[in-house]
């Protein structure tokens, strides 16, 4: 077979060009570190590679938005807690306002320092994050979600609240896990606006006497309880709501529904201090599976009132505490009125911290479950990452072997390529 001199330099160029197309990956992969630097080098590992690579760039939004989630819940725990050191400290000032040796004056500094408080409710519950989204604003995270009633005072009229919230009810989500979405705000309608007044189930409050003004005696009336709450539904149900009556100079009661109908076949005895169940006696007899408590000594014709749990603004608790303390004490408005009226907004003020006690307990769950995400995220990073160079990673051991290899068949092919260039037929002649 006769082989041309082109044919002996084209083979030649050719080796070479290869040996030095493998040198130079050789050398590309140990400056990176990287066995597969382009797919053609390892096609199906490239391909695993950017499904982990895109996976693990997922962990890492996810545990970006674990950050901002966690941040944003910080300042929202640490503004429930002020907010409910404020809360308590009103509960101290109005319970020590019931005290009969209070003055009128010194009932109104109370009063006062609670309009204050009131206030600065009022501003903890504009709160911002710190970027410009309000915390209690539900969705509407740009709009200032609570102001004081047109009228320009905290004290409004007594049909109109002395707060109203503009925002909404909405949770704003941050996708924190593959398949968790957590909220990052509480919505000021959950924690200041929609609470259950009296003790969850009703209310009770003074009545005023059936002969006209307020309770003539010193009865005060505690928040009552409910041991089996299908029963008081249905009485709730069927009858509204209820009252209490006494008569025969204070020694006895009758229970009446809201349609001033008697639930007791007879007047019962009245015990200061002793459980008063609600209950219907009159056939059908039926349990309201309720009770209440009243101590001291009422007058003929003094009426309480217990009537079911409705929303409450913690707002307008403040409010009312505010109008029954800052009232003077006088016939028409005795320390036994003052002390009634104080006791059911102070239950309705205990709502409101367990309301917040609540919220308080889910935050902190979400801080808790966070922890666990990031922990799990840091896991998978680390998982992927070690898979990743498992796919990708060079073995320096081999590479470097192979690099020198290289070296040599290049260095060998250079050579027989010069010596194979200087054969020439002029040589010979």
């Amino acid at each position: 077979m006769r082989i041309s001199t082109n044919q002996i330099f084209d083979a030649g160029a050719l080796g070479i060009q290869q040996n030095q197309q493998n040198l130079f990956k050789l050398q590309n992969q140990l400056s990176s570190g990287r066995r597969v630097l382009t797919p053609e080098d390892d096609p199906v590992a490239a391909a695993q590679a950017l499904i982990v690579t895109q996976s693990k760039e997922l962990v890492g939004q996810y545990e970006e938005n674990q950050g901002s989630a966690k941040s944003d819940l910080g300042v929202l725990e640490g503004n429930l807690a002020t907010l409910s050191d404020m809360l308590l400290a009103v509960y101290e000032r109005a319970y020590d306002s019931k005290n009969r040796i209070y003055s009128d004056s010194e009932r109104n500094f109370v009063a006062q320092e609670l309009r204050d408080r009131l206030t600065e409710l009022v501003a903890l519950a504009n709160t911002d994050d710190g970027t410009g989204q309000y915390l209690f604003s539900g969705y509407q995270g740009a709009t200032k979600p609570f102001a004081i009633d047109g009228t320009g005072t905290i004290v409004p009229p007594a049909t109109t609240p002395p707060v109203r919230y503009f925002g909404d009810e909405g949770e704003r989500l941050l996708q924190v896990g593959a398949s968790r979405q957590m909220a990052t705000n509480v919505s000021g309608a959950e924690l200041f606006m929609n609470i259950r007044s009296g003790n969850g189930s009703f209310s009770t409050a003074v009545g005023g006497n059936s002969g006209g003004g307020i309770n003539q005696g010193t009865a005060l009336i505690d928040s009552g309880s409910v041991s089996n709450p299908a029963l008081w539904t249905a009485a709730v149900n069927a009858h509204g709501s209820f009252r209490i009556e006494f008569s025969a100079g204070g020694t006895q009661y009758q229970i009446y529904n809201a349609a001033n109908v008697a639930m007791l076949a007879a007047p019962a005895s009245f015990v200061p201090g002793q459980a008063i169940p609600l209950q219907k006696t009159t056939a059908p007899a039926a349990d309201f599976g309720a009770q209440v408590v009243i101590s001291g000594t009422p007058a003929n014709g003094d009426r309480f009132t217990i009537t079911p749990s409705s929303n409450q603004s913690l707002f307008q608790t403040i409010q009312n505490l505010i109008g029954a303390i800052d009232t003077p004490v006088n016939l028409a408005y005795t320390s036994t009125e003052l002390e009634n009226r104080v006791n059911a907004e102070l239950a309705n003020l205990n709502q409101a911290l367990d309301n917040i006690g609540r919220v308080r307990a889910d935050v902190g769950s979400r801080l808790k479950e966070l922890d666990f995400l990031g922990e799990n995220a840091a896991d998978l990073d680390l998982q992927y990452a070690t898979t990743l160079s498992e796919l990708q990673d060079l073995d320096y051991t081999e590479a470097i072997s192979k690099f020198t290899q290289q070296q040599i068949q290049l260095e060998a092919a250079q050579k027989a390529f010069a010596q194979t260039a200087r054969l020439s037929l002029f040589d010979i002649l």
